[in-house]
């Protein structure tokens, strides 16, 4: 990868080098101002233990006269009674050195070369330390430790440090994330809602430089689609218009053949053949107009498809409740229902419509006593101008291998699923399975 291509903050690469600079001086100057306001070079008052006004204490003693350190001794007793402060009688100058477990270099420092410090005896829980002053006068005072206490591990400026930055930088790291993966959110919604009849918008193209290239190209491959199903749609129209003509001119023609028998074939090729490019049209619009979504009572749907069946001489039943209200495309599944249905009387002597609601969906069977199809034609016949073994010879009682893919392309539509069974014991059961609720958006 060139240099130039990696620092251009308009792609992929560029940003998530900005982010990683970003985060390091960030976290830089949080730990830099931690210490500034931590300062933990610097020494803690608090950790003093009173030496400095044992030190004040000691000094002002020193300076003062002999016959005035009794009664300012007593003063000083008074005001820091903690110190415990006493007159040692004269004696030998015991030798100089620190009270075991303490660390006195820091009262060493406050009073000077001029004074020594040496341990005395302890009394119960309370140490004690005696100071030679300068013209050799002895005092005995009380000591606390200098020790300090390590700061609490989660209190400590440290911690509070590290947690700060792994917390920011978890944030930026999040906020990063989801603004380059916002655009292939978008991508995969924009193709679920992909459509022909141009209802759905096109990409966004935002966000890093590779994701706007890609948007573009989609949105161009869309273009060429829907130009390609407009162009194909638009051939097979004007293949079908011209055609409609010279069967109009055969028909006209048919009538003066006076043999009935040749006459009655020629017109029945002709009329066969006009039913197949009506069905090849009506599959074709079908993949382009879309009916919009609508509450409407599917049992209502499948007794009336019942009822025209049974006005046309078929033995069609339905079985399953009076009502049942779904979010459907009303015209596009009585449509898709009566291919179903046509098919089940063509091959079969009756024909079955169950309907079952169970929690958020509803199942649809069609069931029929014919033939059935066999296990390795039942996914291909769900393909256009695929026929079952039973319909291989084109003549009145077969169609053209349309009416399951209209079914499937409407049950698809529906965000459904259309599957064939066997049914015992001879016959073929077809099954819709449509969710109740849905958005009311053309899919």
């Amino acid at each position: 990868m060139k240099l130039s291509g990696f620092l251009n903050l308009r792609g992929i690469s560029g940003q998530i080098a900005a982010l990683v600079i970003v985060s390091i001086a960030a976290l830089h100057l949080i730990i830099t101002a931690s210490f500034w306001l931590q300062r933990p070079d610097q020494p803690d008052p608090s950790s003093d233990r009173g030496h400095a006004q044992l030190a004040s204490a000691v000094q002002l003693l020193g300076a003062a006269p002999a016959a005035e350190r009794p009664r300012l001794t007593a003063h000083v007793a008074r005001a820091f009674p903690q110190l415990g402060i006493q007159i040692l009688p004269p004696g030998p100058t015991p030798e100089a050195r620190e009270p075991d477990g303490f660390n006195l270099r820091g009262l060493q420092r406050r009073l000077g070369q001029d004074y020594r410090i040496f341990g005395l005896a302890n009394d119960g829980e309370t140490r004690r330390l005696g100071i030679i002053m300068p013209d050799g006068m002895m005092i005995s005072a009380n000591i606390l430790p200098d020790q300090r206490r390590p700061p609490p591990f989660m209190g400590g400026p440290w911690m509070m440090t590290l947690l700060f930055a792994v917390i920011s930088v978890t944030l930026l790291g999040l906020w990063a994330a989801r603004a380059l993966a916002a655009p292939l959110s978008s991508f995969a919604k924009a193709a679920e809602s992909f459509s022909l009849n141009g209802a759905a918008a096109p990409l966004p193209e935002r966000g890093p430089e590779e994701i706007r290239s890609v948007a573009r190209a989609l949105n161009r491959m869309r273009q060429r689609i829907t130009g390609l199903i407009d162009d194909r749609t638009k051939m097979l129209a004007a293949i079908s218009h011209d055609l409609r003509t010279p069967i109009t001119r055969m028909r006209l023609r048919c009538e003066f053949i006076e043999d009935e028998t040749h006459r009655s074939r020629m017109l029945g090729d002709l009329d066969q053949m006009r039913a197949m490019l009506e069905s090849v049209l009506s599959f074709l619009r079908n993949d382009r107009r879309l009916e919009s979504m609508t509450l409407a009572d599917v049992a209502s749907t499948l007794q009336l498809i019942t009822d025209q069946f049974g006005d046309m001489g078929r033995k069609v039943a339905y079985d399953g409740p009076a009502h049942a209200m779904a979010t459907v495309r009303p015209d596009d599944l009585h449509r898709g229902v009566t291919n179903l249905v046509e098919n089940a009387v063509r091959f079969g002597a009756e024909a079955i419509i169950r309907l079952r609601v169970t929690g958020e969906h509803l199942t649809i069977d069609v069931e029929d006593d014919g033939p059935g199809i066999s296990d390795a034609q039942k996914q291909n016949v769900l393909e256009p101008f695929v026929r079952g073994d039973y319909a291989r010879n084109m003549d009145e009682a077969t169609g053209f291998g349309l009416g399951l893919s209209i079914a499937n392309a409407i049950v698809l539509a529906h965000g459904g699923t259309l599957s064939l069974h066997d049914r015992a014991p001879h016959g073929l059961v077809v099954r819709i399975r449509l969710p109740v609720h849905q958005q009311s958006l053309a899919a």
